[in-house]
């Protein structure tokens, strides 16, 4: 079994034995823990799970979406047959709506269909979040400039989390901060997350910023070094225990296999000319062994 899964059902068996029941605005239980931390040194493997199937072209092409293409678009995903900002879609009259628990005037969460209207331009977008926060301050290019010309910056930080836009995004950032050093030829990275959907949201957002890194290390001359992630908010939602449960089984009781490796075509020297296109011909997960999907339901 690889290091990352390892690591992975270890924080899941964590939560499901230590973790307390919580409320919150989906009207889903969470269990939790308040914090978690996961250190990856990519000299040692490339993070993909094994234990489930990791739908990794969708992964690229969403983390391509925030940094490359700096969009906020939803009908961008699509075309490329990625679905998983949906759910938080603008609708073409600029309203988005939602089932969740919002306290009442007795302070209680109580089930409630809310209705947000955003200005018209936003129809078909998420709002000010990700993509639009990139674009807005120059986010990528100013990394990749500090990477290229001031290895020795440390004031070499991203946020997506923006108070001025907060409101009018559908979904403030979950991945919200990363920070980047370059030590002895190598590119390294430490990412917070605010609320981590362990089941669904984790694996993805891993091996995200693992290429991701990977990508900014071929472009500006650098060696991949290491990957560390800070959780606030680690849940499992209590409709995703039995597929985490059969996660930790196969684990515990099916064939170990190894870690897959990581492909970058060689001659993209230019972030941006990495290929965005349904394809995403120039990364590829060679050797990429696992035991199946396991589906877990969205929590709105």
């Amino acid at each position: 079994m690889s290091k990352w899964d390892k690591e992975y059902l270890k924080l899941c068996k964590r939560i499901l034995n230590e973790g307390k029941e919580v409320e919150n605005r989906t009207g889903i239980n969470t269990i939790k823990v308040p914090s978690h931390h996961f250190h990856f040194d990519f000299e040692e493997e490339f993070p993909v799970l094994t234990t489930k199937q990791l739908y990794f072209r969708q992964a690229i092409l969403e983390m391509l979406w925030i940094y490359q293409v700096q969009s906020n678009d939803v009908r961008w995903l699509q075309e490329r047959n990625v679905h998983v900002w949906d759910e938080w879609e603008i609708d073409e009259n600029g309203i988005w709506e939602a089932t969740q628990m919002i306290l009442n005037e007795n302070n209680e969460l109580e089930k409630q269909t809310i209705q947000k209207q955003f200005p018209k331009e936003y129809a078909h977008t998420i709002g000010t979040a990700y993509g639009y926060i990139v674009n807005k301050f120059n986010l990528t290019d100013k990394l990749i400039d500090s990477l290229k010309n001031n290895q020795n910056d440390r004031r070499r930080v991203i946020s997506l989390w923006q108070d001025d836009y907060l409101e009018t995004a559908v979904l403030p950032s979950c991945v919200w901060s990363s920070e980047w050093d370059v030590t002895d030829g190598k590119l390294n990275a430490w990412v917070h997350q605010r609320s981590c959907d362990v089941p669904l949201g984790l694996p993805f957002n891993i091996t995200q910023y693992s290429v991701f890194l990977h990508m900014l290390a071929q472009v500006t001359g650098l060696k991949p070094g290491t990957l560390d992630w800070s959780i606030k908010d680690a849940h499992i939602y209590l409709n995703q225990i039995d597929g985490i449960k059969e996660q930790i089984a196969r684990g515990e009781n099916l064939e170990d296999l190894p870690a897959p490796e990581l492909w970058l075509n060689e001659e993209i020297k230019d972030f941006y000319e990495f290929d965005n296109s349904s394809k995403c011909k120039d990364v590829k997960v060679l050797k990429y062994k696992h035991h199946g999907p396991i589906k877990f339901p969205i929590a709105k």
